[in-house]
């Protein structure tokens, strides 16, 4: 039946619409999605809504609430009220019971078994109380935190504020990677779980790490109070940062008791066509001058001249780089930017949130098939520094796939840019590392660096076996990636022509002498790669426990190139701390020249000899080695893959750190008469 004979009065109709709009608004679903930090809430929210955005303030200056609405897929109610805000890192911290923080209220080995209590911060109250508010009226949560593991657990952190306020919530997580913003209107319409066991491998982590650092912590630092000049020191332990203080110190010992030995090796210059050219012995050097003249001598008497065995000539190629990681973001940028590996990270995450890079936080070094690379090199192609080359990849067919690597975290691809940034738009570090990022990308999707090697053989004497002897020559035909990938060189280096079966007379002949040459301290790709082959970290922390040493004062950094060591006894800080990613030593300014060298306080050589001197057994690894903390990356490895159990992992691992705390306590007098003897005597010479 049709009433649509009937009139209202204009009125009623208004009205009527009216009612309509507040009856559709209220059953409208409410979906609140939180983001890990401010900047990546604003850029999502601008996104989502076509910059139709209302903003309010929350009890938190930093943090603001973006209303809009959007429609999502169905699982999330398809259009909706929306509500972006975010939280700022960890907003749930982690500690022991009241009765248990006070230094003297119970034996530092108590401490593994006792029991810890999550608690908001004060500083943090506003966030959590923001989240709450929030909940209370929304249908649907959706976690917008970094997709990685931290992120996960941040993002159960945010989950179960809501879920104490709104027990009916629905709550759903997206994955992205970079905040450009197809990208993130594609990620709102996939929402996919927050992925548990990664939150399980975290919580664990956080869990021992408490348990563990303070436990270490309050023994040596009571132990060595007595100690003149550590009598009100904290004296921070940590299970990443000792085994990163014992590569330090390591490699200290090995520059100080370096003793140079003498070598010697045959020398042989031959002329041709007007150019000399100084050939390599086979032998390469001997530790032992007699028998070097001898075969000298050899030489001399067996013939004047040396015979051309063979010329050799074939095409060589100059790989192009492999997609760009976290941890060669880190190396590299360190060798050639001049900044400090935390630096490096601090500026890729300013990119990152800024939308010029993708998410810098990865171990990944293949990219999907699915990512449109031509699109993310056209995008290049307008900057006035490496647009030309970034066209003739398109334009010239000499676009190449990436080469594809070893490593794949199944969350992030390689980092890469993922718009052009105005130079303008940076300071002086974003440009370098945006500029080194790019050309990285661009240098991956193009050919590999082509050339022709040369290699001359030639004998020498006439008793057999005569000495072999070579020289090479290398003519660059095609540059290639190397032509925008400025911090590689590979050059020509001509050499005249030989024919086989050919005599000449030496221009030169002689014994050549030389030393063995002291080492270098530790450079920090040195480090970064030693943490990366060891285990000690992840890609996204082995920067702060780098910085954390240093912060410590067990360890100091210097130019490249030095060699002197400074005596402070150096201040331990208290570890912990604040938001996520925080904690940077502020010595760390990372803009220097040349490449950072680590060089260990009298502090860091006492504590990690003290250790190295107990006697621990061979299923009881000792601090400062490696072995404990890769142990235990492992184990967190395969809570993420399902393999093991939280609590399995934490009781596994809280077993292994007794044992070694079982024997510190019993030789806590070898680490005594460490302090003493290097921190009290001076001696900086011998272990």
């Amino acid at each position: 039946m049709s009433f649509s004979f009937l009139r209202l009065p204009p009125q009623l109709l208004r009205g009527a619409r009216l009612l309509k709009g507040i009856f559709k608004r209220k059953l409208m679903t409410r979906v609140f999605l939180v983001a890990e930090k401010p900047s990546i809430a604003k850029a999502v929210a601008g996104h989502l809504s076509g910059g139709k955005v209302t903003v309010r303030n929350t009890g938190q200056k930093y943090i603001k609430n973006y209303d809009f609405t959007f429609r999502f897929p169905a699982s999330l109610g398809g259009e909706c009220h929306a509500t972006m805000s975010s939280v700022v890192g960890h907003t749930v911290g982690h500690d022991f019971e009241p009765g248990l923080r006070k230094w003297g209220s119970c034996r530092p080995e108590v401490l593994f078994d006792s029991m810890t209590v999550k608690f908001v911060d004060e500083d943090k109250k506003p966030i959590a109380r923001n989240i709450e508010a929030e909940a209370r009226r929304s249908t649907h949560l959706y976690i917008w935190t970094d997709c990685d593991r931290e992120g996960e657990y941040i993002g159960t952190e945010i989950r179960d504020l809501a879920l104490k306020v709104n027990s009916r919530l629905i709550i759903k997580r997206a994955r992205f990677n970079n905040i450009e913003r197809a990208h993130v209107i594609e990620a709102a319409m996939h929402p996919v779980n927050i992925d548990e066991l990664q939150a399980s491998a975290v919580a664990a982590r956080i869990e021992l790490d408490l348990r563990i650092g303070a436990a270490f912590t309050r023994f040596q630092t009571l132990s060595l109070q007595n100690i003149p000049g550590l009598e009100k020191k904290v004296l921070s332990y940590g299970s990443c940062q000792f085994p990163t203080l014992g590569f330090v110190v390591d490699r200290y010992w090995r520059v100080v008791k370096f003793m140079p030995e003498k070598f010697w090796s045959l020398r042989l210059v031959l002329e041709k066509d007007g150019k000399q050219v100084d050939f390599s012995w086979r032998e390469g050097s001997l530790f032992d001058k007699g028998v070097v003249i001898i075969l000298y001598e050899r030489c001399l008497l067996g013939a004047r001249k040396v015979r051309v065995e063979a010329v050799k000539r074939k095409v060589t190629r100059k790989s192009k780089p492999l997609p760009l990681t976290t941890v060669e973001l880190q190396k590299q940028g360190s060798r050639y930017l001049g900044l400090s590996s935390q630096v490096v990270m601090t500026v890729a995450e300013k990119l990152y949130t800024s939308g010029f890079i993708s998410y810098p936080r990865t171990e990944t070094d293949i990219f999907d098939p699915a990512i449109d690379l031509r699109t993310l090199i056209q995008k290049q192609t307008t900057h006035p520094t490496w647009g030309l080359y970034a066209s003739s990849l398109l334009n010239n067919d000499k676009y190449r796939p990436p080469r594809k690597g070893t490593h794949n975290d199944k969350a992030h691809p390689p980092i890469h840019p993922v718009v052009m940034a105005d130079s303008t738009a940076l300071n002086s570090n974003e440009r370098k590392v945006y500029e080194f990022v790019c050309r990285r990308f661009l240098a991956c999707c193009s050919e590999d660096a082509l050339g022709e090697s040369t290699t001359i053989d030639i004998s020498w004497g006439a008793w057999p076996p005569a000495e072999r002897f070579s020289a090479g020559g290398l003519l660059v035909k095609e540059r290639n990636y190397l032509d925008v990938y400025i911090y590689e060189g590979w050059s020509t280096h001509e050499v005249p022509e030989f024919r086989e079966g050919e005599e000449i007379e030496p221009k030169e002949t002689g014994i050549r002498e030389g030393q063995t040459c002291r080492p270098g301290f530790l450079t920090e790709p040195e480090l970064i790669g030693l943490m990366d082959l060891n285990g000690i970290g992840t890609d996204a922390t082995m920067a702060e426990h780098i910085a954390k040493i240093v912060e410590r004062e067990y360890d100091e950094e210097q130019g490249g190139g030095g060699r002197g060591r400074g005596r402070g006894a150096g201040r331990g800080g208290r570890g912990g701390g604040g938001g996520r990613g925080g904690g940077a030593a502020a010595a760390r300014s990372g803009a220097g020249g040349g490449i950072q060298e680590f060089v260990p306080s009298t502090l860091g050589i006492a504590l990690v000899t003290g250790y190295d001197q107990m006697s621990f057994p061979p299923e009881v690894p000792p601090l400062t080695k490696p072995f404990l903390r890769k142990e235990m990356e492992v184990k967190m490895k395969a809570i993420c893959e399902g393999r093991l159990r939280k609590e399995d992992v934490v009781r596994e691992s809280l077993d292994m750190y007794r044992g070694v705390f079982a024997v510190a306590s019993r030789e806590v007098g070898k680490l005594m008469e460490s302090c003493n003897r290097f921190i009290v005597e001076g001696d900086g010479q011998g272990e």
